[in-house]
């Protein structure tokens, strides 16, 4: 299942039109990530151009953080127009097609119309992407960036690829990993407050981005168990079991309840 989430959405217009999208190219899930405005479901025009599709508001998971809108996501990624921290973008034309065939949960991550995705969202997910455009005008809005993407992605008409049934780690299962290597590498291996930073800078990067398949997680976690440490979920605040085959329902649910606890 793939889940499309935008983040700090401004605009009614973008998001009625965005869901009304969805239910062309779906199923899938839609999650709004701290919305500017907190009547935009319930506006006039939102209602508008959403015309049509069942259900409008009750479609969407509306959540605080992107954090927990990836909670139980496999991959994540984000499409943006600017290039991040010497970050490489990968060209929609050349991933489309790998990414209709993923079989994973799959997260679809767009910014605000003003500006975009920050740079800490950014890093929270495994790739980013840019749309080419002609250079008379390089600024997709909204919405059409969300159809570029969606129309593609259908899935009825393209052939699946059999990945043997491997699974890919959840966010929550590589925040969960990163806290464990943090806490001995940065903690207790490094020798100087230095090298820490750099340990802990290093683990960001690599395991937030990097293909990490669940064998490989366990692979690193007995590795961290034989060095003496015995840290569980439960110790970071984590959710040690997060279902990834729920429903739409379900996942905002949970969402909803580990933005309590925080």
């Amino acid at each position: 299942m793939k889940r499309l989430v935008l983040v700090r959405p401004a605009g009614p217009r973008n998001v009625g039109m965005a869901l009304r999208i969805a239910a062309n190219f779906g199923p899938l899930e839609f999650f709004v990530v701290s919305p500017q405005r907190p009547s935009l479901l319930i506006h006039p025009e939102f209602e508008q151009m959403a015309h049509g599709v069942d259900g409008m508001a009750e479609r969407i998971c509306v959540v605080d953080s992107l954090p927990a809108a990836l909670a139980d996501i496999q991959h994540a990624v984000g499409f943006t127009a600017r290039a991040r921290d010497q970050r490489l973008r990968l060209d929609w034309r050349e991933v489309r097609d790998e990414l209709a065939q993923r079989q994973e949960r799959l997260a679809l991550v767009f910014g605000s119309e003003v500006n975009g995705l920050t740079g800490a969202e950014a890093d929270l997910l495994q790739d980013l992407v840019h749309i080419p455009t002609s250079t008379e005008h390089t600024s997709l809005n909204l919405a059409v960036s969300v159809g570029v993407v969606l129309s593609h992605l259908f899935t009825e008409r393209v052939e699946r690829v059999d990945f043997d049934g491997l699974s890919a780690a959840t966010a929550q299962e590589r925040e969960f990993l990163k806290a464990r290597l943090r806490k001995v590498f940065g903690g207790q291996v490094a020798r100087s407050e230095s090298a820490r930073k750099d340990i802990e800078t290093s683990i960001e990067r690599v395991f937030s981005r990097a293909p990490l398949e669940t064998r490989d997680a366990r692979a690193w976690h007995k590795m961290l168990t034989a060095l003496g440490d015995s840290s569980t979920p439960a110790d970071f605040g984590l959710n040690p079991n997060p279902r990834r085959r729920a429903r739409r329902a379900d996942a905002c649910e949970r969402a909803a309840q580990d933005e309590e606890r925080t």
